[in-house]
């Protein structure tokens, strides 16, 4: 089979399998939190595995330790939401008239000191962007609410996912093993190696940033409840879960934390301290919490994660944000090992003596990616 042969049977593959997603978007979301959870859980079933306990019954015990651990984290955490968002359901109508009350005074200040002429256009501005974030936000609430929590979707991850989960988890290896059988024989040690990167990448940051996100929502929320702003508990906890995406999180919580503390506080004090917690929150997270738990080795640029998880969900709801780390990763991957292949070639230095395609065979590794030590 020639080079142009095999490339287009790749490409078939790829076609393939998007299509697939496509057509069947409907009914994969338990099958990806599946997935994802087999893969979080792996080695904690290889540890498990290797102090003799068999494979079966150490998948049982680490997905019930899972289930466990976040059944007592909702638990824990939702009566607390849920009075917050109680109070807030009765103090919204006296927030938004101060902020109503806040933004008129605001625009009869800038109209003492604009002309009539750039005080119209600001206004105008202002209202534009406005209706565009109301826009912006209603579409948001009617494709969760139409995609994220409908009953049949609820229902299905609830009792699909556990039982999708168990059965990989407990096949992991053997699954593994049987998808590098398949590897081109030539080839096999450079898939091998791309695949590991691929791993190493999705390992430490998903792993990582899902520790990262849990202890900035906990810090957040605990410091800004101390501080005794309201709702604050809440407006921490989303702040750490959204910092899934790199700096929204924190961007989010010291917006509305601060712009919440204005209208609360008359003490300018106790403004500095709320938006102080969000300032050392991120440097905290900056220089310990990221590089201890997520780690070098990750080479997942922040602006490219934003763009695959806003892409993700663009294109296949909150399916496609679970798999735009995934795909981005081997994209990533994929692109750095092409860029490696170029500079190694004649194409990008003509005294290069090994011409694209004559590498010599590498050192084949022992054993493929995802198989116990």
């Amino acid at each position: 089979m020639s080079v142009r042969e095999r490339t287009w049977w790749w490409i078939g593959i790829v076609a393939l399998l998007c299509g697939f997603i496509w057509l069947f978007k409907g009914i994969l979301l338990p099958f990806v939190a599946g997935i994802a959870i087999a893969y979080f859980l792996d080695p904690l079933a290889d540890r498990l595995e290797r102090m003799g306990v068999p494979r079966g019954i150490a998948a049982l015990m680490a997905l019930l330790g899972f289930f466990v651990i976040a059944i007592i984290f909702v638990l824990l955490l939702v009566p607390i939401i849920q009075t917050q968002i109680a109070e807030l359901t009765v103090r919204l109508p006296t927030i938004i008239k101060a902020t109503q009350q806040a933004v008129t005074d605001l625009l009869a200040h800038l109209k003492a000191v604009l002309s009539p002429e750039d005080y119209e256009h600001l206004r105008n501005a202002l209202a534009g962007q406005v209706q565009r974030a109301m826009q912006m936000l209603s579409s948001m609430l009617q494709n969760i609410l139409s995609q994220g929590i409908a009953v049949f979707e609820f229902l299905s991850v609830i009792v699909v996912t556990p039982v999708v989960a168990f059965y990989l988890l407990r096949d992991w290896d053997r699954i593994m093993g049987d998808l590098d059988s398949l590897l081109p024989r030539e080839h096999q040690a450079t898939v091998r190696g791309q695949l590991k990167e691929v791993d190493d990448t999705l390992a430490g940051f998903a792993r990582g940033q899902a520790s990262v996100c849990v202890l900035l929502g906990l810090g957040y929320g605990s410091a800004l409840a101390m501080a005794g702003l309201p709702f604050g508990f809440t407006i921490g906890l989303t702040a750490g879960v959204v910092s899934f995406i790199p700096y929204l999180g924190s961007m989010f919580g010291l917006v509305a934390s601060v712009g919440l503390a204005f209208l609360e506080f008359d003490d300018p004090v106790r403004i500095i301290i709320v938006a102080a917690i969000f300032v050392v929150g991120q440097a905290i997270e900056g220089n310990y919490l990221t590089p201890k738990l997520v780690g070098e080795r990750v080479r997942l640029h922040p602006v490219w994660v934003i763009f695959a998880l806003f892409a993700g969900g663009s294109l296949l709801g909150f399916l496609g944000m679970l798999i735009a780390l995934p795909v981005a990763a081997v994209i990533g991957v994929l692109v750095r090992f092409l860029i490696g292949q170029y500079r190694s070639s004649r194409l990008f230095d003509k005294d290069n003596d090994t011409p694209p395609g004559d590498e010599p065979p590498e050192t084949q590794p022992e054993a493929p990616p995802g198989t116990p030590a």
